[in-house]
């Protein structure tokens, strides 16, 4: 990574101009950071980040919806709108779609502009820093409300106390889950300490008595719902020993290739259910469930790093020493 210059952009007829106030680090931004396959599609140099907040400095004349000085943010999957999955409201699974920050420049320098039907408002009573883990919250809202079948007195475990995991503990916990978070031994000197801070009893696998604590909580039967949210191989075969006869696991972390006997998964009944990205009513719900202080911004959010120094922010976070940093971007034009 390195500061470059770049020429302010102008916006086309039907896009506005963002100043980017916050904007925070993800998974996917470290997956770039470390360069993995996934990203080798991108034209370098690309300006990273696609979780971001800001507010809007000019308008092309097309734009009708937003005016110079709202406050908003990105959905920043854009798909195409032609092809069948856009035609049938599935715009989250695109055939064509591009991603900010990895398709073309996201949001880690003081301007960006954005195509009207991307931007989403920000309600008065959202704080602007609290408004850029929008984006996470939203894929963390349709994996539990959209796409989980979480209720009252449900016991939910959630693999993985990373950004997504943390935020999808607290939106089971508001839909009524008893809810667990699990981690590794990386885990246990910041990530695992922040899901208590946020409420939640935590078990650290490479320490903990993994079957004796489902025993417990679950009176032998097993988890109703587990979320996999590790991004790692070990994941969905660990879900899968976790879960009830009956019960449902719900992939979110994009874990590559593993190895499993799946005639378990079809003797037992068990619902194995994908979650992807977000769309417009799961980022409406997110700001209100941020408004509500169901998802507890203020704690979540790891404001110590500068993007003046990210590399720091990055080693962290792939260290996890972090779990959502948020960088205040007007530091690169102060």
């Amino acid at each position: 990574m390195e500061f470059v210059d770049r020429e302010r952009p102008e916006p086309a007829p039907d896009e506005a101009l963002v100043e980017v106030d916050y904007a925070g680090l993800c998974g996917s931004d470290a997956g770039i950071y470390e360069f993995e396959s996934a990203f080798e599609r991108m034209a370098l140099p690309t300006v990273i980040g696609h979780e971001y907040s800001g507010r809007i400095v000019e308008v092309g004349e097309n734009v009708t919806k937003f005016a110079v000085g709202d406050r908003v943010v990105e959905r920043p999957i854009r798909g195409c709108g032609d092809c069948y999955q856009c035609e049938i409201g599935e715009s989250n699974v695109c055939q064509n779609a591009v991603i900010t920050g990895v398709d073309h420049d996201g949001a880690y320098e003081q301007f960006v502009a954005v195509p009207e039907d991307a931007l989403h408002p920000v309600p008065d009573a959202v704080d602007q820093q609290h408004a850029a883990m929008v984006e996470p919250t939203s894929i963390a809202a349709r994996a539990v409300i959209e796409n989980s079948r979480v209720t009252a007195g449900d016991r939910v475990l959630v693999e993985g106390p990373g950004p997504i995991g943390l935020l999808t503990a607290q939106i089971a916990d508001a839909q009524g889950g008893e809810v667990l978070v699990s981690g590794v031994g990386q885990d246990a000197a910041y990530r695992l300490p922040l899901a208590e801070d946020l409420g939640f009893e935590t078990l650290n696998v490479a320490e903990d008595d993994v079957e004796a604590r489902r025993e417990a909580i679950t009176d032998g039967v097993g988890y109703d719902v587990v979320f996999d949210t590790t991004g790692h191989p070990s994941g969905l075969p660990a879900a899968v020993d976790e879960v009830r006869k009956g019960g449902q696991i719900v992939l979110i972390g994009q874990t590559g290739e593993t190895t499993m006997p799946y005639s378990p998964l079809v003797r037992s009944e068990i619902d194995l259910q994908c979650s992807y990205a977000s769309m417009y009513d799961d980022f409406d719900r997110s700001l209100r469930l941020i408004d509500s202080g169901d998802v507890d911004a203020e704690t979540f959010i790891d404001d110590r790093f500068s993007l003046l120094d990210a590399e720091e922010a990055f080693e962290a976070f792939v260290a996890g020493e972090t779990c959502k940093p948020v960088f205040d971007v007007s530091e690169l034009y102060a």
